[in-house]
């Protein structure tokens, strides 16, 4: 049975975006518009689809480096099928899905076989995929026409990669509010030698969080190749950092055991819509990124004392 716990902070979130809205709504002249809303809506799938598979590594006391170069080479395999091989549509798609499943595979492998820091080997995937996405397409791959169907429909003006990204938050927070895997991997979070001793397969949950991050990772990559008709060799460079602050905005914990996807899809909200208020003003990109920074500051502090509080409350 379905249980979301976290409605609280759900609400929380939501009336920081709405308190966001009307700041700017009020002091530019155009940000209260359906056109405003929309935009957001359509240039936020990719950062949805990813913030899912990033928390689900943090709740498992993870983390993922690599999923910008993950996107960034998944794309660029689309960009090798379909232009340079003339590979079938769903073939190309299926490579493309299938370089960030493996990638992820890779990251989950070498941290459970050598007990490695995730943080690490997820750092090393960072250039590795990086690089190989140079060596695919040292310049931008222009893919016109073949993923068209993808931007051109839509529904109430809401394209359908925002919509599948949608159905992705639903489907990531429906496994982990209302599945034993979602509640094991909670457990694994929050003491995985408690969870091991409980007969969790600690080992085979680690594995397939990693593999959910570099599916995800791909599936973006695939909307980010639909929404500019091109493989960009530079997409997704720093999009990890972006993951992780809108994960880590949303309320989950960098010490893993606790978490929330619809939480997380509200910080990528928070973050799409101080970008854009910024803009709208009229912010330097300096002044953005040094705001940006402050919120996440400001989330990790209040994360922490909320976090004592939970503590210190009688049971």
């Amino acid at each position: 049975m379905f249980r979301f716990r976290g409605v609280a902070d759900c609400l929380a979130l939501a009336l920081v975006v709405v308190a966001l809205a009307v700041v700017f709504g009020l002091t530019t002249d155009h940000f209260f518009s359906a056109s405003t809303f929309k935009n957001i809506a359509n240039q936020i799938p990719d950062a949805m689809v990813v913030a899912t598979g990033m928390t689900f590594v943090l709740i498992i006391g993870g983390i993922d480096l690599s999923v910008g170069s993950v996107l960034s080479l998944s794309g660029a395999v689309l960009g090798v099928c379909l232009q340079r091989l003339g590979l079938p549509l769903p073939v190309a798609i299926a490579a493309c899905l299938g370089a960030g499943l493996l990638c992820g595979t890779v990251n989950g492998l070498l941290v459970i076989r050598w007990r490695l820091p995730s943080f690490i080997v997820t750092l090393g995937m960072l250039e590795i995929a990086r690089g190989a996405t140079y060596l695919l397409t040292p310049q931008t791959q222009y893919i016109s026409g073949h993923l068209d169907f993808i931007t051109d429909t839509s529904l109430l003006g809401l394209s359908l990669p925002f919509l599948v990204a949608l159905v992705v938050v639903i489907a990531g927070q429906t496994v982990l509010s209302g599945t034993v895997f979602g509640r094991h991997l909670l457990a694994l979070g929050a003491n995985e030698e408690s969870a091991r001793l409980s007969g969790v397969r600690t080992r085979a949950l680690t594995l397939s969080a990693f593999m959910l991050s570099g599916l995800l990772a791909g599936v973006a990559g695939l909307i980010q190749c639909a929404r500019f008709s091109a493989a960009d060799p530079n997409a997704g460079i720093g999009f990890e950092l972006q993951a992780i602050a809108a994960v880590v905005i949303g309320g989950t914990s960098l010490m893993g055991g606790r978490g929330s996807v619809v939480n997380s899809f509200f910080g990528v909200l928070v973050i799409a819509v101080l970008g854009v208020g910024l803009f709208a003003v009229g912010a330097e990109e300096s002044t953005k990124r040094l705001v940006t920074g402050c919120v996440i500051v400001a989330a990790v502090i209040l994360d922490y004392y909320r976090h004592r509080l939970g503590r210190a409350a009688p049971a």
